[in-house]
């Protein structure tokens, strides 16, 4: 099986910026396409496409010159990591915009340490998926909001420069995604060091 870290990249839009959501305005664009896409153009309904997992995944939103156009979300689990909800506006899907998303998913996969992605191809788009080292897992297809899908699996080589605890205690606190740039934290590090006893909860005594 190839590795997802073994195939080529292709080459990114230049006119494609790719970022984490983190947010509200990032969600409500996260939100803004999946509807456009999945329950306008699918007729999926509303509860099936919103299914409580957005707030426990990391998104990821795609612009094209300063417009958000696409998104793919995250979310992670024991040892593997799925990649799904992935949605390109339908005016932007001659463009990478959509292959760009998903090596955006698999490079935060990776840096976060996984080594697996699982994720459910629509019946007829097992050949976009396997551009990335996705490869069936199973012969049976799945239905989910009226359309069949197929069980994928994407073995990744490890990263490199992962995140691990032995990264130090800044790292780990930065935000999502940015870990090789100093967060609010380190900076806030530099103030004088307070009086644990400063801000504790003083007991009360109550006089009856």
């Amino acid at each position: 099986m190839k590795h997802a870290e073994t195939i080529d990249h292709p080459a990114r839009n230049r006119n494609a910026e790719i970022r984490i959501a983190r947010s509200f305005d990032d969600l409500l664009m996260v939100y803004s396409i999946r509807s456009a896409v999945y329950i306008a153009e699918q007729e999926c309904p509303f509860a099936e496409e919103f299914d409580g997992n957005d707030h426990c995944a990391t998104h990821l939103v795609g612009f094209i010159k300063g417009e958000p156009t696409g998104c793919i979300r995250v979310r992670f689990f024991y040892d593997f990591a799925k990649i799904e909800r992935l949605a390109v506006l339908k005016r932007f899907r001659k463009s990478a915009l959509a292959s760009d998303l998903v090596w955006s998913g698999i490079d935060l996969v990776r840096r976060k340490g996984f080594r697996r992605i699982y994720g459910t191809a629509r019946e007829g788009l097992e050949g976009f998926w396997a551009r990335f080292g996705g490869v069936a897992i199973s012969d049976k297809k799945i239905t989910v909001s009226g359309f069949k899908y197929t069980e994928m699996m994407v073995d990744l080589d490890p990263h490199p420069n992962a995140i691990t605890v032995d990264r130090g205690p800044y790292v780990i606190l930065r935000p999502e995604g940015n870990w090789d740039q100093p967060g609010i934290l380190e900076i806030s590090a530099a103030r004088p060091v307070r009086d644990p006893g400063e801000n504790a909860v003083q007991s009360m005594h109550v006089v009856t």
